[in-house]
């Protein structure tokens, strides 16, 4: 089975590192950029679009908000599939036209993996493994 590739653009490192870890233990390949603008440039700079599935990115980051990242994804690649990740419901109607997918946080563990599943292709592939800490006992 060829190894899905994610793209992972969120500003918040614990965040990110924290989806990173579920999604590669569940068999994805996951380039993690903390900056919009680096993401862009790296998708622009080389091959690195031609090998993303699936691009996840948070909505509020400095220098530029998601729906401003999206639309300029959408100039290099109209079809690769989005999923937007944001604490603001109301943030939704600002990708209206950009065939996205939008969950609102706190996005738990398999709620992501059946989103990314499904967008990516791979629900009848992948057996979702998901870790959730034992409670800390004093």
């Amino acid at each position: 089975m060829h190894t899905k590739t994610i793209l992972l653009v969120d500003d918040n490192a614990v965040q990110a590192t924290v989806r990173q870890a579920i999604l590669k233990r569940n068999g994805y390949a996951v380039i993690t950029v903390l900056n919009p603008a680096r993401a862009l440039e790296q998708l622009r700079s080389g091959d690195l679009l031609s090998e993303i599935q699936l691009i996840i990115t948070d909505h509020i980051m400095p220098g530029m908000t998601g729906s401003t990242f999206v639309r300029q994804i959408r100039e290099l690649d109209p079809q690769v599939p989005v999923l937007v990740i944001s604490g603001l419901e109301e943030a939704a109607q600002e990708y209206e036209g950009l065939q996205i997918q939008f969950r609102v946080k706190p996005v738990q563990p398999e709620d992501l993996l059946a989103c990314v599943q499904q967008m990516a292709g791979t629900a009848e592939t992948i057996d979702p493994v998901i870790t959730v800490a034992a409670p800390a006992t004093a």
